[in-house]
């Protein structure tokens, strides 16, 4: 019986992962207002009343895709975290500034390859959904206070400006995983991947304004 439930439970996991494997794919290329459960299935192989089992709405669905990321997203953190602990003794320490653009580069990264679900739009149906899913909001708060540590140590050490709100420096790290210019410079097949990193991670953190001027 033991064996069997295990059985189950593995079969029921890789369902599971292939359904939010297939809503992050479409929430990136589609948008959730886009998206159909009709497409969820399809895309992951799934019959639509095997989906229902794992998943009771559309909403559901769009959920357990940010809760994905968001776990990725804090995995990526504390390895950069575990990687500069590893330094401590080095004669050149991780800088927060530096640990921050990292995770700028791997939300925009993630977008590039098509991983990153879009953002729901602010007071959308998903966007309240999301405000009563513990795992998400859990997740969302680790990753902002983590992140919030190295806002504070950068402005603290003057590597960012203290005349702007942290939240505001939050926000516009966040923006950076769904921000439409590098959608846009990949659609047009003229840049590559490290191309549009280098530069909308620059503009990100040092203006469009040559330096000096």
């Amino acid at each position: 019986m033991g064996a069997r439930a295990s059985i189950r439970d593995q079969l029921q996991r890789v369902r599971q992962d292939a359904i939010v494997g297939a809503v992050n794919r479409l929430l990136a290329t589609k948008g959730y207002d886009a998206m159909t459960v009709d497409e969820v299935a399809a895309e992951a192989g799934l019959a639509k009343a095997s989906l229902y089992k794992l998943f009771t709405s559309k909403e559901e669905l769009a959920g357990a895709a940010m809760v994905g990321v968001l776990d990725r997203a804090l995995a990526f953190v504390d390895e950069l975290r575990t990687q500069a602990e590893q330094r401590v003794d080095s004669s050149e320490p991780v800088r927060a500034l530096d640990q921050l653009k990292a995770v700028t580069r791997w939300a925009m990264q993630t977008q590039l390859e098509g991983e990153m679900p879009t953002l729901p739009a602010h007071n959308s149906s998903l966007s309240a959904c999301l405000q009563s899913n513990d795992a998400y909001m859990d997740r969302l708060i680790s990753l902002s206070n983590r992140l919030g540590i190295w806002i504070t140590e950068a402005q603290t050490s003057g590597q960012l400006s203290t005349a702007l709100p942290p939240e505001l420096v939050l926000y516009t790290l966040f923006a950076r995983a769904c921000d439409p210019v590098v959608a846009l410079l990949k659609d047009s097949g003229q840049y590559t991947h490290a191309q549009i990193l280098d530069w909308v991670t620059s503009t990100t953190f040092d203006g469009l304004t040559p330096r000096g001027a």
